[in-house]
Order: structure tokens, then C-alpha cells, then sequence
């Protein structure tokens, strides 16, 4: 059980981005400098204040390299996470628990013109002798063609259509509405680039049934976030917004992307159980959410998300994206009003990044009344998330 104190704890105060793109031209490690510069000169603070450090571990240079890199004396608190931004819970956790003032949460990331450096299952397995993870991903699994991403999400999302009948012309909506979301934000891939239900049914399959624009597409970039107490807040120079909530999830029978040994593999039951802590902790509901920041690193997991977290009845999801009206800014429900991981590009953080400017009033794509947005990661695999208020 999460601790009740953590509600309304902790506060957003500074953003800082480096813009996306498939060549960035720099190292991590300078690119995580200045992306925390930047979210520095936002908030208004001396960086030499800044005394923790949290990373998620697959992305950008270790917190004592950083801290070199900018100079910073010492850090009271740093830590790094492995799942999608729960890293930023540890930031939420560092300043809450008083072991730091002002920590920094970074996420340095060249997926495209740097090297490949994700681990695979297969070498976890020999370091920590655990032959389970090998005959999981690489006896049973790769032999009989299942070697990727898209293949293990394309097994789950057949068994769906099976049970709710949604057809790909249903689910195409949500790379439609993010591509017209990011094509007026700047930073995005689809910068000035929507698409069409057409374009999507168009797109090449590469998974049956994952297509093309079902997936997310990688780029290089860096963010950082800076996490204070509302009580600091009020000294900087922008207006806090407010963490009301912060949870992660987990559920038996779960693998990351790969949990078919579920009598139900057609949902998420870790991001349910986030979902509930999440709604929990802050005392509010599905209803009082004004707008979602989902996790659509692929897009299948949209309508299951709206599912699990109690946007939508079980089955309904598809239903709920069809002709996009009710997703799109303005409707009832606006998801990822930025582009979305599909509209700028794989990066997990730009969703609080996102949330944030939508609660300053900042966005590209300003929604109407955002002042309580929940921000969801993890889908397919353990899942966090926050719920973020306006102050």
C-alpha cells in the first residue's frame, strides 16, 4: 500500500528539452547537461542548488558523470530505475522523504544515431544465472518467429480483435489523432504532418495486424524535469504544478510485452492496479480528469489503457477512439494532445513534460480547463504513472 503522505508532497517547478530528431550531433552526456541547464534556467534555480539526481538505467549517463559535467559539489540523493519513467517516482519519493531539496529527473536518449546499448534477456540470463529468462525469450519464443516488439504486441492485440471485434480502420484513429495533434508542435516528428485514415490503412504491416504507424518511432533527445516541495515552489519562477498522485503497478504471470500465460491476456492488469493506487492517493476519479497522457509506444494499448484505467468498460475502448472525436482536443477525453509518443517520437518522459505545459497553459495544443491530467507508462510491462494538479 502506497503512503498516504505522498499526496500533494512534491511539485513540478522547471522543464528543460532538447529537441528530437534522427541525427542529433552530440554526445548523451552533453545533451544531459543541457537539458538540465535548461529545465534550471526554467524553474529559476541555481543549478548548484540542485542535490539529487534520478535516471531511469537504460537511458544517458550515470548521475555522477552528470554531476561532474555541470559542476555540482555534491548530491545528497540519486538512484536510477529500470521501467519507462518510474524513475520519476524516486525523484517524487527523494524530495518527499526530505533526502533532497531539488532533484532533477533526466532522460538522455540518442535511439537513433547513437549505439545500441539495450540489454537483451538473453544476456541478463547467463550474467545472473537464470535459465528461466533464456527459455523464455530465446528457447520458446524467437525459434518460432516471435523476435520483437511488434511481434509480441501483434499476438495480443489478434486475441483482442477476436473478443471485441475492434478492426485496424478503428484503432488507425489513434495514430490519425496523434499525427494531427504533433503536426503543431514543433518539436514532433509529425511537425506539420497529418495523416489520414487512408495513409494509416496504407501503412505497411510488418507484424500482422501492427502496422507501420502503429509504432512508435525512435529518436535522439534529452529532458529533464526538477522536482521540489510546494513550500520551495513558491520562491521560483514559475507556478508550481502539483503532484497529487504517484504509483506503479505489477501483476502476477507478467513479462514485458509477453504475459500469454494469463487466463486474460487481452488486458492490463498492472496498469489497473496502478490506476486504482493512483485514484486512491489523490481521492479523485476517472471522471475528474480533464486530460490522459497514455502510453502509446503502440497504439494497441490505448484502448486497453482506457480499459484498465476506468475511462471506458471492458471491450469499450474501441468504441471510445472510433472517428477520434472523442480523443481529440476538445472532446471528451483528449489523449496525448503533443502527438503522443507516434506523433514526436519514442521518448517516455515528454508525457509529464506535456502534462506540465497543459497545467501552465503553455502547450502547442492547449486544452481547455487541463487543471488535473494523468500521465500513464508502462503498458505491456510494469506500469507508473502521476496524477498532476494545477496549483
Amino acid at each position: 500500500m502506497a503512503i498516504e503522505s505522498i499526496k500533494d508532497k512534491t511539485a513540478i517547478v522547471g522543464i528543460g528539452v532538447i529537441d528530437f530528431s534522427t541525427n542529433i550531433g552530440r554526445s548523451e552526456w552533453y545533451s544531459a547537461c543541457q537539458c538540465i541547464k535548461l529545465a534550471a534556467d526554467d524553474a529559476g534555480l541555481n543549478i548548484y542548488d540542485i542535490d539529487g539526481m534520478v535516471k531511469n538505467i537504460d537511458d544517458g549517463p550515470d548521475p555522477s558523470y552528470v554531476q561532474k559535467g555541470l559542476g555540482i559539489d555534491n548530491l545528497t540523493y540519486h538512484s536510477e530505475s529500470h521501467w519507462g519513467t518510474s524513475a520519476m517516482m524516486n525523484a517524487v519519493q527523494g524530495v518527499a522523504s526530505g533526502s533532497c531539496n531539488y532533484c532533477v529527473y533526466y532522460q538522455a536518449a540518442h535511439r537513433v544515431s547513437g549505439p545500441e546499448k539495450s540489454i537483451s534477456d538473453y544476456r541478463v540470463a547467463r550474467e545472473v544465472k537464470d535459465d528461466s529468462l533464456d527459455m523464455i525469450r530465446y528457447d520458446f519464443f524467437s525459434p518460432f518467429g516471435l523476435i520483437g516488439q511488434p511481434g509480441y504486441v501483434a499476438m495480443m492485440y489478434r486475441r483482442y480483435m477476436h473478443e471485441t471485434g475492434i478492426t485496424p480502420e478503428q484503432l488507425g484513429w489513434i495514430p490519425v489523432v496523434d499525427s494531427e495533434n504533433a503536426a503543431k508542435n514543433p518539436n514532433a516528428i509529425f511537425f506539420d504532418k497529418p495523416i489520414t485514415i487512408d495513409d494509416y490503412m496504407k501503412s505497411k504491416v510488418i507484424a500482422d495486424p501492427i502496422r507501420e504507424l502503429d509504432c512508435a518511432p525512435k529518436v535522439d533527445g534529452a529532458i529533464a524535469i526538477i522536482v521540489t516541495t510546494p513550500e520551495k515552489a513558491k520562491s521560483m519562477k514559475q507556478k508550481p504544478v502539483i503532484i497529487s498522485s504517484n504509483a506503479a503497478g505489477m501483476a502476477p504471470e507478467g513479462q514485458f510485452h509477453t504475459s500469454y500465460t494469463r487466463d486474460v491476456i487481452t488486458e492490463l492488469p498492472e496498469m489497473k492496479n496502478m490506476g486504482d493506487e493512483l485514484f486512491r492517493i489523490a481521492g479523485i476519479g476517472p471522471k475528474d480528469i480533464k486530460l490522459a497522457m497514455l502510453d502509446d509506444t503502440f497504439t494497441p494499448y490505448v484502448p486497453l489503457q482506457l480499459e484498465a484505467l476506468g475511462f471506458c468498460g471492458k471491450g469499450e475502448g474501441a468504441a471510445f477512439i472510433e472517428g477520434g472525436e472523442r480523443i481529440r482536443v476538445g472532446g471528451e477525453l483528449p489523449i496525448n494532445p503533443d502527438g503522443g509518443l507516434i506523433g514526436q517520437g519514442r521518448f517516455d518522459t515528454t508525457r509529464i513534460v506535456e502534462a506540465v505545459r497543459q497545467i501552465r497553459g503553455t502547450s502547442t495544443n492547449q486544452v481547455a480547463g487541463a487543471d488535473t491530467i494523468l500521465v500513464a507508462s508502462g503498458a505491456g510491462g510494469p506500469a507508473d504513472g502521476l496524477i498532476l494538479r494545477k496549483a
